[in-house]
């Protein structure tokens, strides 16, 4: 299909309005949530801020890039970068280069940079597989000549990220690629007897070390309020504090070294506590227009491969939202998962700013129908 012609006026401008809405909240969140830690790690309150602003301008930038490249160009780009995504992911098991955080090896420092290779790795994949699903539209239902490609490329790339070890991004890719394969016509028997035959797997890896010491956690945070249960007990603390209106912004206590990471994991919880539930539902509304939109930007795609792209896109977001969300408020266990454009952090931000650009290119070519 030709690429059509992009009309800046007919770009999704409800996405743009609530991109920007949500950067500018959580730009001012980190703030709040980083000053005390930033001045006593770093001498400098605003630390964190700086760094966080300067991502965002680079966000911006990287945003209207793409989003005025007709997303059709893209499909060069499939295949350097699901093999790129490869060969980052090896070299975190390289010493010097992969940096441990937090007991998982997800940094590749360069020296001059460090990047979460998790980030790149998720649209590199939703990327990949809209191109080749697109192309095998014809074999879809096929599972060796239309199937197994993309799920042995997947299974390969959640191998590398179990062993980091990462299991909330492993669960998005699994969970967005089926999701994906079952909107390109893929049959629901192939998909099902995957999910039969992965799932034991994935129970095995999650009653397996420190996950079953978090499911455990999960259920009852109370049998080790010092402990492994410290960090959602605090984030639970921080949920009752708020209250309906809130403490204030920059007034919240659980910030001030209770929060394990509050301007990261943990920035829902400081938005709960200053903001209270009127805050949350606010944050929780923005996201909920932004996941439609995106939906809405995927159904009127002119072509199949601008409607997985879309949706790839929009669900790494969704899932991301979900898990994060009902990890703090204690309704999943926690996967150490950010808040998209909320949370601190220049890989996610820069990754999600770009996958925007992309969904208000693909918006600007809407099919109209007849």
């Amino acid at each position: 299909m030709e690429s059509l012609p992009i009309s800046p006026k007919k770009q999704d401008i409800f996405l743009l309005i609530t991109t920007l809405l949500l950067v500018i909240f959580g730009t001012a969140m980190v703030y709040s949530s980083s000053g005390i830690m930033a001045m006593d790690r770093f001498h400098d309150g605003q630390y964190f801020l700086k760094k966080q602003i300067f991502f965002v301008v680079l966000g911006l930038g990287l945003m209207f890039l793409f989003l005025q490249i007709p997303y059709q160009k893209l499909k060069i780009f499939a295949y350097p970068a699901i093999i790129i995504a490869f060969v980052m992911l090896l070299l975190l098991f390289v010493p010097f280069l992969g940096r441990r955080v937090g007991g998982a090896v997800r940094w590749l420092n360069l020296g001059f940079i460090s990047f979460q290779v998790g980030e790149l790795v998720k649209v590199s994949l939703v990327l990949f597989l809209a191109f080749f699903l697109s192309r095998k539209r014809h074999h879809i239902k096929e599972l060796f000549h239309g199937i197994a490609l993309p799920l042995g490329i997947t299974a390969c790339l959640m191998g590398l990220i179990i062993l980091q070890p990462d299991f909330g991004t492993t669960a998005i890719i699994a969970v967005t690629t089926m999701i994906m394969l079952y909107l390109a016509g893929a049959r629901i028997l192939h998909l099902a007897s995957l999910v039969a035959i992965f799932t034991p797997f994935a129970v095995w890896a999650l009653c397996h070390g420190y996950r079953w010491e978090r499911l455990m956690t999960f259920l009852n945070p109370w049998s080790d309020p010092r402990g492994s249960g410290f960090q959602i007990i605090q984030s639970m603390i921080s949920f009752g504090a708020g209250g309906t209106f809130g403490v204030g912004l920059g007034n919240g206590m659980q910030k001030l070294f209770y929060l394990p990471e509050p301007h990261t994991d943990f920035i829902l919880a400081v938005i709960a506590e200053e903001g209270g539930f009127i805050g949350v539902s606010i944050v929780m509304g923005l996201y909920i227009v932004f996941i439609i939109r995106g939906f809405i930007i995927s159904f009127k795609a002119p072509d199949l491969f601008g409607m997985l792209l879309a949706a790839g896109f929009t669900l790494l977001f969704a899932l991301q939202i979900f898990i994060n969300s009902a990890g703090v408020m204690g309704l999943v266990p926690l996967k150490g998962l950010t808040l998209p454009f909320l949370s601190y952090g220049g890989s996610s931000l820069l990754m999600s700013f770009a996958m925007v650009g992309v969904l208000l290119s693909i918006s600007s070519q809407e099919n109209k129908g007849p």
